[in-house]
């Protein structure tokens, strides 16, 4: 999710390659030598986080470790965030859950400048990190930008951008990070962070939601939750480090807002799906009511095409939890919704379209589908169920008593 797929991204990539160069061979360009070659106490460490952007894949937000040589005032951002289109095999891996990211690292000016551009927002936060903890996050940096170290396998809510980058800064500073973000909950769920973000792409964000399962319905941590830029950026402020003297002083020294956010923000809640799809399925269920006594042919295209997409949903549900590694997605309970069982349906949704009579083998079919429906019901009534599928329930059941009881009224 949180990524960049940019020819700027890539080509800071290439700078970061180059910067690792330099410091291996002993170069010392003007732009990086003071951040590869300070010692920490000249070493300032911040986190920067860019808002969310327009293209799909922005809207989950980006950030990126800056480290500044105060001496010289250059500055190298490093980030987790950069996959390439033209890879070798691309599009396959990404089917099977098998994305390869990249870290790179480049100029904080050039790193920023691009978001500035498009209106995304650009906050620095300073961090009250040691010489020494400022010069082991940047060795660690160093290491990771390594070409047989700089590729990751991306998970979308695991494994990401963020994550990545909060976990490089909980090693530098010993480990005290994330047992403060573990002890304090979360304020949404992966289901819910994802709408609230993709809600201004309404048709996508409807793919995701009936896509995930229920790894993306348990409840979170700070932590865990921080896998979004925004949040990490938030849950940072709450945390305290030792201050060498016996106490505690807050992580996040001062805040900078570089650049402010000139798109429209995502809004602060996710959307209640309940009610429109709700709507939905009972208008689609009406039509195909009426159009079943004034038009036929009418009814059996609505029919039709209700099976087919109930069909290849399900046989899209089954392949995620079967053959990828897109664990948010697995023991989808959407499966008792729509399932390729559906298709066999078609042939007797056109021939009840001429009165004919249904056969034992629709009677059955039928009978299945409605059990599959109930028994999806009955497991979201249950308690310990964690799957939050209830708008597709509501959009389900309508239209599947109303094709249930249309096939049966056709008989002569």
């Amino acid at each position: 999710m949180p990524a960049s797929a940019t020819p700027q991204a890539l080509h800071r990539f290439v700078a970061g390659v180059a910067l690792l160069l330099c410091c291996l061979l002993g170069w010392s360009p003007p732009a990086w030598a003071g951040v590869a070659d300070a010692p920490g106490a000249n070493l300032e460490v911040s986190l920067i986080t860019y808002g969310p952007g327009e293209t799909y894949w922005e809207r989950f937000g980006h950030d990126a470790i800056e480290l500044r040589d105060n001496v010289s005032g250059e500055a190298v951002s490093f980030n987790y965030g950069v996959f390439d289109f033209d890879e070798r095999g691309f599009l396959f891996n990404f089917a099977r859950g098998r994305m390869h990211y990249l870290m790179d690292a480049a100029p904080s000016d050039v790193d920023q400048h691009y978001y500035v551009d498009v209106g995304r927002s650009v906050t620095r936060q300073r961090l009250a990190f040691t010489p020494a903890q400022a010069a082991d996050l940047r060795d660690f940096l160093l290491w990771n930008l390594r070409p047989e170290n700089v590729r990751y396998e991306y998970d979308y809510y695991a494994d990401n951008c963020t994550t990545r980058v909060r976990d490089a800064l909980d090693k530098a500073l010993g480990g005290t990070l994330r047992p403060q973000l573990e002890a304090r909950a979360g304020n949404m769920t992966f289901r819910q962070q994802t709408a609230r973000l993709m809600s201004q792409q309404a048709w996508l964000m409807l793919i995701l939601d009936l896509g995930l399962g229920p790894y993306a319905d348990q409840p979170l941590n700070a932590s865990q939750e921080s896998f979004l830029p925004m949040v990490l950026q938030t849950s940072l402020r709450q945390v305290k480090v030792p201050d060498g003297q016996g106490g505690m002083r807050p992580l996040v020294m001062d805040e900078q807002v570089l650049s402010p956010n000139r798109l429209a923000p995502p809004p602060d809640s996710a959307p209640d799906l309940r009610l429109p799809l709700a709507l939905a399925g009972l208008i689609f269920a009406a039509l195909l009511v009426l159009a079943r006594r004034y038009a036929p042919t009418v009814y059996a295209l609505l029919g039709s095409l209700y099976l087919v997409l109930a069909g290849f949903v399900g046989i899209a549900l089954l392949i995620l939890w079967t053959l990828t590694t897109h664990h948010s997605a697995w023991a989808n309970a959407n499966l008792l919704l729509f399932n390729p069982l559906a298709l066999l349906l078609l042939r007797a949704i056109w021939r009840s379209r001429r009165g004919a009579q249904t056969s034992r083998f629709t009677d059955s079919l039928i009978v299945l589908q409605l059990l599959a429906v109930l028994a999806a019901v009955l497991m979201h009534l249950l308690p310990g169920v964690v799957q939050q599928n209830q708008p597709w329930l509501l959009f389900a059941l309508p239209c599947w008593l109303a094709l249930a009881w249309t096939l049966r009224q056709r008989r002569r």
